[in-house]
């Protein structure tokens, strides 16, 4: 049975700042189980304007032990795939795990768009699915055990998130890349 998982959080800081962040959040201290996050691919659609990127992450995750028999390594890869509309003000990334997928498939969709009632603010909203196929009457225990521990990384995953908005907005980052933005073209 999947389990599904959904919640909503507001960032008080502009879309274009949270975006960049988003795309620039590893590493932080609240993501040490994030090994490395290489990009595969990127491109510009030429007649949409949207950024596609593609992404393979390295995790790491302590192995509960009635798992330990089930599970080799506590290595897993994710691939994320990430659209940013910047004329439509939103990201888009979908993840999903492509190791370990017999015991369990995480698939994950974040949006993040740009409060349309305050432009300082970004709206986030993220929706997970959650199922175990590995069959031996450990499914529910499997998927129960998983979401609990979703719901719990995502609250370090926004702190992860404040810190790095934080980072860039004391090293000033952000208000480079505003002037930037708004000087003329020669």
């Amino acid at each position: 049975m999947v389990k599904f998982y959904q919640q909503k959080h507001s960032y008080d800081y502009s879309w274009n700042t949270v975006s960049y962040a988003f795309l620039n959040r590893y590493p932080n201290p609240f993501a040490t189980h994030v090994l490395s996050a290489d990009t595969i691919d990127h491109r510009l659609d030429a007649e949409t304007g949207e950024l596609h990127i593609t992404r393979l992450l390295r995790k790491t995750n302590s192995i509960p032990r009635w798992a330990r028999g089930i599970m080799r390594g506590n290595y897993a890869y994710i691939l994320e795939d990430v659209v940013v509309d910047r004329d439509g003000g939103m990201l888009v990334s979908k993840t999903r795990n492509i190791t370990h997928t017999r015991l369990l498939k995480v698939e994950e969709k974040q949006t993040l768009v740009a409060d349309p009632h305050n432009a300082n603010n970004t709206l986030c909203k993220n929706e997970t699915s959650i199922v175990s196929n590995i069959g031996y009457g450990l499914n529910s225990r499997i998927e129960n055990f998983s979401l609990s521990r979703f719901s719990e990384n995502l609250n370090k995953s926004r702190k992860g998130m404040l810190y790095v908005l934080d980072l860039a907005q004391r090293k000033g980052l952000f208000r480079q890349r505003l002037l930037a933005e708004q000087r003329p073209e020669a």
